[in-house]
């Protein structure tokens, strides 16, 4: 998609998009008129490159707009002031935050992309075909800013195929029910599919839409329509619009699993993706925890079905390099507690941590092989075995994807350009807590997107492709809709849960637990918690939680971390809850986002979502 990033450069010299009170307007700078920007396909490429521009970016777990990782309970970023997640971590949000509203920019998007629509068969130096593939990419991208708005906000204004000229008069608005954004946004996918291409063979153009990237929309969108929050939920059965339609469904519709388990299947069934796998190592453990990584560091791999390229990885790798160690560190992406100690045992393939204790101590699965105290003197990390540590028995033995996902106090840094370098996180440790400056908190950093390859201490920050989707994704999607489904496909869920676990190392989940054979119910537990390590970091968790409706359960807890605070290695690997201030909040009106008060005052007959 290098191309995309040029051509949106010179696009910028082209475009202005107006204020937030006009979003459905854009101005042509320059004097080009909208047939002058369609005459040439030099400008109809750049419009259409532009509306690509409106994409989130879910890689970016800083800003206030695109990934919403910390604002989940599988991380836990160090920082506690001057960060847009905050006020939504404590439940202090509201209509006014901006941070995380995203109403105007999705609509502008939308706008784009039926002006696109509109004009660009005036184009006489595009083929037909190409100009029909052009659409189909259109109309794919404003379904997607739909979705996005759904996945926020619940349903919204459909605006549909009216004309752009159109005036729209803000108190005339409101917003359509769940079933008729649905139905839009799935037509309209559809008729994507028919016209996109299978692949993208110009490595130049990679990230441009395909049918693989129209269909896994789909599945996530219909897996996401399926469960508790959009079918059913008793929050929000009761709202209804200013014509007195109800917004959401008003009973739960199980056949909906089966709209969703096709979705997935047709996806499959294409035969285009693979699991990535490292080839090139023979150690089956280290290549487990290579595969994994790879997902992200080997470039537009066979997994990924669409993805965004990320040419300079320094915003995540400084984050996620650890302070005082290295010449450069920031240290904030950390993973929360709850995600280190959901990762499964290598030996047994069971997770082992089966719920806590009032005072926060994890009830411990006696099956699991998981020990929680003591340490392991002479360890060696699978993966960076430069030299033996002293490990603490919690990280000893655990799944590949830990391995290759954490760096816990006592390891290494994950290569040896600069010599043998160890991380320990206590105070006076190598990356010493500290009470004010940048530091890690909870006794772990996120080193999943920090390619070992990259030495960062030159500058060298490297590249990675941010996955939408991947091929793992839909399998668990699948094995989800499978088990939920009036018709339960047990056997079929197993089947594609149990891929995904083998290329981790891990034993089938019936070998692992032979009591999930007939248990609808501990299924779901086990495949909630396989979304939650094999997905980590990816902008599902957030969603997953609140679309489960177990957010309630899940994000109303302390922050708990290790104790940094001790000034020994030893002492520092208790749970404790004074390092972090404060605890994560989450109330039944925070399912869905508010709609801002900027919206409010343009329409003024606007139904707002539950709880607001």
């Amino acid at each position: 998609m290098k191309k995309f990033f040029y051509i949106l450069f010179f696009i910028s010299f082209l475009f202005t998009i107006t204020s937030c009170s006009k979003y459905l307007e854009v101005e042509l700078q320059n004097q080009m008129t909208m047939d002058e920007v369609f005459n040439k396909r030099q400008t109809t490429e750049a419009y259409l490159a532009q509306i690509y521009g409106f994409l989130p970016n879910e890689s970016d777990m800083i800003g206030g707009e695109g990934g919403m990782v910390p604002l989940s309970d599988e991380a836990l970023f160090s920082w506690t002031a001057w960060v847009p997640w905050i006020n939504i971590n404590n439940g202090s949000w509201g209509t006014t935050n901006g941070d995380y509203h995203t109403w105007a920019h999705n609509y502008r998007g939308i706008k784009q992309a039926t002006i696109f629509l509109d004009n660009v068969d005036k184009n006489v130096e595009i083929s037909q075909q190409n100009k029909d593939v052009m659409k189909a990419e259109a109309r794919f991208l404003r379904a997607y800013f739909y979705y996005s708005l759904v996945k926020r906000y619940g349903p919204v204004y459909i605006w549909g195929d009216q004309d752009t000229e159109t005036t729209i008069k803000g108190e005339d608005i409101d917003r359509h029910p769940l079933q008729v954004n649905i139905d839009f946004i799935v037509s309209e996918i559809d008729k994507s599919v028919d016209l996109l291409p299978l692949k993208i063979t110009d490595p130049a153009w990679y990230g441009r839409i395909t049918k693989g990237a129209a269909l896994a929309t789909k599945s996530e969108l219909l897996l996401y329509m399926a469960r508790p929050l959009y079918n059913g939920s008793k929050y929000h059965a009761e709202l209804k619009n200013k014509d007195g339609e109800p917004l959401f469904p008003q009973t739960t519709d199980p056949n909906k699993w089966e709209l969703a388990a096709k979705a997935s299947k047709d996806l499959i069934d294409l035969n285009q993706y693979k699991l990535y796998e490292a080839t090139g190592e023979s150690d089956p453990v280290k290549k487990a925890i290579k595969s994994y990584m790879g997902v992200f560091h080997e470039d537009w791999n066979e997994e990924i079905i669409w993805g965004r390229w990320i040419n300079n990885g320094f915003d995540v790798a400084v984050r996620a390099a650890p302070p005082r160690v290295l010449k450069e560190g920031y240290g904030g992406y950390s993973p929360s507690l709850k995600l280190v100690d959901t990762y499964p045992m290598a030996s047994t393939g069971r997770y082992p941590i089966t719920a806590y204790q009032a005072n926060g101590e994890p009830i411990i699965d006696n099956k699991s092989g998981y020990v929680e105290t003591g340490f392991t003197d002479g360890f060696i990390h699978p993966l960076d075995d430069f030299a033996a540590i002293k490990a603490h028995n919690s990280y000893v033995g655990r799944d590949a994807r830990f391995y290759a996902s954490v760096l816990a106090s006592g390891m290494y840094w994950i290569n040896r350009f600069h010599g043998d370098k160890l991380v320990t996180f206590f105070t006076g440790g190598t990356s010493s807590y500290t009470q004010t400056g940048d530091c890690i908190k909870t006794g772990y950093i996120w080193r999943r997107m920090s390619n070992p390859a990259n030495d960062i201490e030159e500058g060298k920050w490297g590249h990675y492709t941010w996955p939408f989707y991947r091929l793992a994704e839909i399998y668990l999607n699948y094995a989800e809709a499978c088990n939920e489904k009036p018709n339960r496909q047990e056997a079929e869920a197993l089947t594609y849960i149990n891929l995904v676990r083998k290329r981790s190392g891990l034993n089938k989940l019936e070998e692992a637990y032979p009591e999930v054979k007939g248990n609808k119910e501990l299924l779901r537990t086990l495949l909630q918690k396989e979304r939650m390590v094999e997905l980590a970091f990816e902008g599902n968790r957030y969603q997953d939680v609140r679309t489960w409706m177990i957010a309630e359960k899940e994000m109303n807890e302390p922050f708990y971390t290790r104790n940094l605070a001790s000034t020994t290695y030893e002492g520092s690997w208790s749970r404790t809850t004074s390092i972090f201030p404060g605890k994560r909040v989450f109330q039944p009106k925070h399912y869905f986002f508010p709609i801002h008060q900027d919206q409010l005052s343009e329409m003024t007959n606007i139904t707002q979502n539950y709880g607001w």
